[in-house]
Formats: structure tokens, sequence, C-alpha cells
């Protein structure tokens, strides 16, 4: 049984994890996989070969919550263009399901070597202020076919719900930021119920997985996050209608680095 000071760190987590997912069109993973692999650690499972796809599995399950909770925020808001998402789907769905096939033969530290240095991009590209331009259209649709599915592979590798890469790529596509924050968002649904469905099948026949998991997802910790993240998502859209998010995105970005740090010092 987890102690409760375990609970009230996974709760504060899940809570700006659903703020962020909301304000950025993200699904909130970046802090959901981390939190989760310190959750194993202090259960003496961090070594465990399986670790990062617990971490990643989870993340998608609390994000089948999150992302829908932010999807119906932007959805009122008018700012989810459904005829993109639904453009961008199929090839992201597949992706996800790629990702999580071949993430299964993959080992846990070369994921988490893999997450690091995405979190590290990100982080850059987050902090970068330069003034965003429209250099070029949305693709036609074999190319944006193309693009959604490695968006859709690298989610499912890294337990993502892809606005981090989607957001910029949409904006620089000509889309206003609260538009690309939107569609984004109406992207992570699809593609967390993907990832948790591929998770959850690939882990259902491995042995020696932590007690209270279903496949590659960690239940006790789906239940804690996604009650967190449900409530604090909607408050996210509404601060990013509100306010301007270069500050916040300034932050996010000096967060991203840190938790990449935090992981390297881990894996070293």
């Amino acid at each position: 049984m987890w102690h409760w000071d375990i609970i009230l760190i996974l709760l504060a987590v899940g809570s700006a994890a659903g703020f962020i997912a909301g304000l950025f069109g993200v699904g909130g993973g970046t802090l959901i996989v981390p939190v989760v692999l310190w959750v194993l650690d202090l259960q003496g499972l961090a070594q465990h070969p399986y670790a990062q796809h617990l971490a990643v599995g989870t993340s998608f399950a609390v994000m089948v919550f999150t992302a829908f909770s932010s999807m119906l925020g932007q959805h009122k808001k008018q700012a989810v263009d459904w005829k993109t998402v639904f453009t961008m789907m199929p090839g992201m769905v597949f992706g996800v399901f790629a990702g999580a096939l071949s993430a299964k033969y993959i080992p846990a530290f070369g994921l988490q070597i893999f997450f690091i240095l995405f979190l590290t991009a990100v982080a850059f590209k987050t902090l970068h202020t330069g003034r965003q331009t429209a250099s070029r259209p949305l693709p036609k649709l074999p190319g944006l076919t193309a693009v959604s599915t490695l968006f859709g592979t690298m989610s499912s590798w890294v337990g993502i719900g892809g606005g981090s890469l989607s957001v910029p790529f949409l904006i620089h596509c000509g889309f206003p930021a609260h538009k690309a924050i939107g569609t984004s968002s109406g992207l992570a649904w699809p593609i967390a119920l993907s990832g948790a469905i591929s998770y959850l099948l690939n882990g259902l026949n491995i042995a020696g997985l932590p007690e209270g998991s279903l496949g590659f997802l960690y239940l006790p910790a789906v239940a804690v996050l996604s009650a967190a993240t449900i409530a604090f998502a909607p408050l996210g859209v509404k601060t990013a209608h509100k306010l301007s998010s270069a500050k916040l995105k300034k932050s996010f970005g000096i967060m991203l680095l840190l938790i990449a740090g935090k992981m390297l010092y881990n894996l070293l």
C-alpha cells in the first residue's frame, strides 16, 4: 500500500500534467512517465527490464482521460480543426500501434535514452523565442499521412500525446497558435487510446510485472493520476484562451530540461 505522501505527489503531478495538457495541447506524458518510473523505483523496480514500458503504457492510459477532457474544452472554444484531426488520425493511430509493437523489442535503457534526447530537443524548441512564420501549407494527403505516422510512432515510444510534435508542425503550416493547440488536443485522444490498447495487449503475456499491472498499464498510478488530470485540464484550456503563453512556454521548456537532466543522472 502506498504511503500518503506518494499519493499527494501523484495528485500534484497529475494536476500539473492536466493543466499543461489543456494549455499546450499535449498529453502530459512528459511529466507522467518520469513520475511512474519514480514510483517503480520506490518499490525496487527501477531496474525492471520493462520499467520504461510500464511507464509509457501507464502514461497513455492516463492520457485517455486527460486528452478527452482537454479535447472537450477546446471544442467548446471552437479551437479544434476537426477536418485536420480526421485527416491525420489514421496515420497517427497506425504509427502508435507500429511503435508499440517495436518498443517491445527495444531495451528499456534504449527507450530511456531516446526519451531524454527527445525531451532535450523539445525543450530547446520550446525555449526558442524566434518569430513563428508560416513557410508552407499542410502537405497533400500522402505527405500528411507519412508525417502523421512518424508522429504516432515517436509518441508511442515515449508515451506522449504527440502535441510536442503536432503543435509546432501545425504552426509551421500556418495555423494560429490557439487553433494548433486545440487541434493537437483532438489528435491526442486517439493517440492515447491506441497507445493504451497497444501497451495493454503487448504486456499481457509478460511474467513478473508489478502487482496491479494490466499488461504494461500500472493501474494504481492510472487511477490517482487520472483523477487529477481530468480536474485540471479544463483550467489549462481556459488559461490558454485568456493569457499569452510566452512565459509559460519558457517555464515549460526549462522544466523539460530539468526532467531530462534528472533522468540522465539516474541512468549514470
